[in-house]
């Protein structure tokens, strides 16, 4: 497809900036980027492709923008980049010769556990009680690392939260579980973006537009977060994760 109309432009830019203003605090843009892109017609795959492309360009405004407040803790981070990096590398090779949908179940199960725990746990993340890194912390910050980052590359819901979660888990508040876990996700949609594009999977007419307008949405969602704090960032977090509960079970009904 070489020609799009101004109203595809328009109608790509908009969900584009809305998923891209969520998912750059607690994860669960693609809920809306993905079918947005869907809806062009794209083959499945070339769609997913093109999203990466898109997201990753806000997942870069949102690091940095997490960076420059200092939120982000580079010596656990640096760490687990690569990690994240080289699973999402493993999850697209395996996405393009087994369907994920496989995964939906366990993910459902995994997502309701995530929402009840910080639903029962009232003062969870509000202040950090993170005290540095043990063994124990980064042997589970590694494994999270390369398994979400598999998991981005593979399937794709939920990555954001679930990352989030984990750093909740070590001791983080809400605002630099967020942080870190962007950074992780930028790292994944790197990988990600970068192997769909060496594969040629990827249409740039619909990626170029939707991508500039997720670099806005993420640098303004970015903005919110840190100036409303975890009074704004966790009910949105519980939000997303309702919501994408209720987005694959919907998707199991339907097959």
């Amino acid at each position: 497809m070489d020609e799009i109309s101004l109203e595809m432009i328009c109608f790509l830019m908009g969900a584009g900036f809305l998923a891209s203003f969520i998912d750059s605090v607690v994860g669960g843009g693609g809920l809306i980027s993905l079918p947005a892109i869907m809806l062009t017609g794209l083959p499945p795959v070339v769609a997913l492709g093109t999203n990466k492309a898109a997201a990753f360009l806000g997942a870069l405004t949102s690091v940095i923008s997490f960076m420059r407040s200092g939120k982000v803790d580079f010596k656990i981070i640096k760490y687990l980049f690569p990690l994240s990096f080289i699973g999402s590398l493993l999850g697209v090779f395996v996405v393009r010769e087994i369907p994920p949908d496989f995964l939906r179940p366990l993910v459902v199960v995994m997502l309701i556990v995530v929402t009840v725990y910080s639903l029962f746990r009232k003062d969870w993340g509000e202040k950090s009680t993170y005290a540095g890194m043990t063994k124990k912390k980064m042997y589970f910050s590694a494994m999270i690392a390369l398994v979400f980052g598999f998991y981005d590359g593979f399937f794709g819901p939920g990555t954001g939260s679930f990352l989030l979660f984990a750093f909740l888990c070590i001791g983080f508040d809400f605002i630099c579980s967020a942080a870190n876990a962007r950074a992780l996700n930028f790292a994944s949609n790197l990988a990600a973006a970068l192997l769909f594009m060496y594969l040629g999977l990827v249409n740039y007419v619909y990626a170029i537009p939707m991508g500039i307008a997720m670099i806005l949405g993420a640098y303004f969602g970015t903005k919110m977060a840190l100036s409303k704090g975890v009074a704004y960032v966790k009910p949105l977090f519980i939000l997303m994760t309702a919501i994408l509960i209720g987005k694959q079970l919907l998707d199991l009904l339907k097959n």
